[in-house]
């Protein structure tokens, strides 16, 4: 049988109210309103006891009905339409979430993130999300080539940033967009390969539709061409960023009638599954098989032979992201900002090619 005190302590604690302050502080209401929301009215002597007072109860403003007053929600939003299976194995967008919440949470606003199934989805939650006054602005990430989601949050005046960039450059800006050079490090990638003596060289790509995707596959081309390179032997395949894709793709290539001496992978999990298969087969890296593995990850560095990547500090890049949507809220106009370019790191699986 339970007793009435066990019940009594059960029972959920009560959240402090703006009363329960005042009553403490020993001031009025309306002082409590006026300190808390950082509004004149009270000297700062009484702003300072308040929101002692208040930190001492545990209390914090109800977003709801900061909502409903016209302040800001104290939250922003993170939509990613992507295959959810994708999501456990690739370690960018942990790091670049760490980096962004640094940011917000510095600020003390929330990240409000969700995983849909595409981009019509994604699109309908931001009109809910406006609406309901869930957030006060959103990242917007993986920008498509054909994008409908700068136009719509745009219509909105939904506070935005894309992070990634856009396929093309849009005069003046629709929204804010950071970004890093993705053409540029691919001209390194070829650089560094082609220096080494490769000539047959195949690009595993990301989800076809994707700005950056796009980005790749376009200076993969134009870095062949200034190199007199046949389009033949230097071509892109698309996958859905997977081990199991990575890997799909590296059997079928290694299976052509001219497979390729050197393999450009757009993530490093399909880099490393692509290093299994070449094991498998006995072929040896970098001899039979160079490896580039486009984000550089712990799982590169740990791999025998270790691979060779590019490095950029993504949770920088979170960071960057965050503080122009903050920047953003604050009022600031839409516009690009480039995020540093990644550095090439040649370690043991890119050498120079095996004399036929």
């Amino acid at each position: 049988m339970t007793a009435p005190g066990e019940a009594a302590r059960r029972k959920p604690a009560r959240r402090p109210t703006i009363k329960d302050i005042a009553r403490r502080a020993g001031v009025s209401e309306s002082a409590v309103s006026f300190a808390l929301n950082d509004r004149p009215g009270v000297s700062q002597d009484t702003r300072a006891r308040i929101r002692r007072v208040a930190e001492e109860l545990g209390w914090q403003a109800n977003s709801a009905a900061r909502a409903l007053s016209g302040e800001r929600a104290g939250s922003a939003g993170l939509v990613l339409a992507r295959p959810a299976r994708t999501l456990g194995v690739e370690s960018f967008f942990l790091q670049l979430v760490s980096g962004i919440q640094e940011v917000l949470s510095a600020r003390r606003i929330a990240l409000l993130f969700q995983v849909v199934e595409d981009l019509e989805t994604e699109c309908a939650l931001y009109r809910r999300w406006w609406a309901e006054r869930r957030v006060d602005g959103v990242l917007v990430v993986d920008p498509r080539t054909e994008d409908p989601r700068p136009g719509l949050l745009a219509s909105l005046g939904l506070p935005a940033v894309v992070v990634g960039g856009p396929a093309t450059a849009a005069e003046p800006p629709q929204v804010s967009t950071v970004w890093a050079d993705d053409s540029k490090a691919m001209a390194r990638v070829l650089d560094h390969l082609h220096g080494l003596g490769h000539h047959r060289i195949v690009h595993v790509a990301g989800l076809p539709g994707l700005a950056h995707t796009a980005r790749r596959i376009r200076s993969l081309r134009t870095e062949a061409d200034r190199r007199g390179l046949d389009a033949h032997q230097v071509r892109s395949v698309t996958t859905d960023y997977s081990d199991a894709e990575g890997a799909e793709a590296t059997r079928h290539i290694l299976d052509t009638a001219e497979p390729p001496t050197a393999i450009i992978y757009d993530n490093d999990v399909m880099a490393v599954a692509g290093a299994s298969v070449a094991a498998g087969r006995g072929l040896s890296v970098p001899g039979g098989l160079s490896i580039v593995a486009w984000d550089d990850s712990a799982l590169c560095r740990v791999t025998h032979p270790q691979l060779t990547a590019l490095v950029r500090d993504t949770p920088g890049f979170g960071r960057l992201a965050a503080q122009e949507l903050l920047t953003v809220l604050d009022g600031g106009p839409p516009r690009t900002v480039h995020g540093e370019l990644p550095h090439l790191e040649a370690r043991e699986s890119t050498g120079a090619p095996d004399a036929p």
